[in-house]
């Protein structure tokens, strides 16, 4: 097999393994390996088929404790914000993509590091804002799951049920980018191939997570 193909293999394997146990962050070690092996134009969509089947199978398996008004408000807000943001994704330039990236992923990290002090409850109106916001970060960089987890946690969401909720309103993002970007040209057929054939490794780590 490829280096290349087994580095992203084993990456998705273990993104989705962090991402089943804690709810996010498979990004972190996902996407830079994408960026390195297909370039951040190809990655970024390629990004999000994956996630997409990541994040339906943890919806399957915590549906039992999906919070479903939490996840209307979120969508609500989310969806014609992530068309937004996948149309932004294909002006700006590369070198422009590299740089917001390289900016999400160190501010992510910083972001989780921080996130520990205790934060007030807030209704659960709250998340169309939140949705909005942080679906356009998401149609341009692929993922804004690191910066989401700590309003599900201060909404009193806790292990299956932060998981399911977080997982079924960000595939809502995915689906919109998808469409987003197959309808401005930003997909191609050898993405949606790759992205299909990641997707079992996705499952087997959500199911061992």
């Amino acid at each position: 097999m490829n280096p290349s193909a087994l580095l992203v293999i084993s990456a998705a394997f273990l993104a989705a393994i962090v991402a089943s146990v804690a709810g996010t962050g498979g990004g972190v070690i996902l996407l830079p390996v994408l960026v390195s092996a297909f370039g951040v134009r190809e990655a970024i969509p390629l990004y999000a088929v994956v996630l997409f089947a990541g994040n339906l199978s943890r919806v399957w398996m915590n549906r039992r404790e999906i919070d479903f008004k939490v996840v209307g408000w979120f969508v609500l807000g989310a969806v014609p914000a992530a068309v937004a943001g996948s149309w932004l994704f294909t002006r700006v330039p590369d070198v422009g993509l590299m740089r917001v990236l390289g900016a999400f992923l160190i501010g992510s990290v910083m972001w989780r590091y921080h996130r520990r002090r205790t934060k007030p409850e807030f209704p659960a109106s709250r998340f169309l804002g939140i949705g909005a916001l942080f679906a356009v970060i998401s149609g341009i960089v692929g993922n804004a799951g690191p910066f989401l987890a700590p309003f599900y946690l201060s909404y009193g969401l806790a292990k299956g049920a932060f998981i399911g909720t977080e997982a079924l309103g960000t595939a809502a993002i995915h689906v919109s980018k998808l469409l987003t970007y197959q309808s401005l040209g930003a997909m191609s057929a050898p993405l949606w191939l790759r992205g299909l054939m990641l997707a079992p490794v996705m499952l087997a780590g959500s199911f061992l997570g």
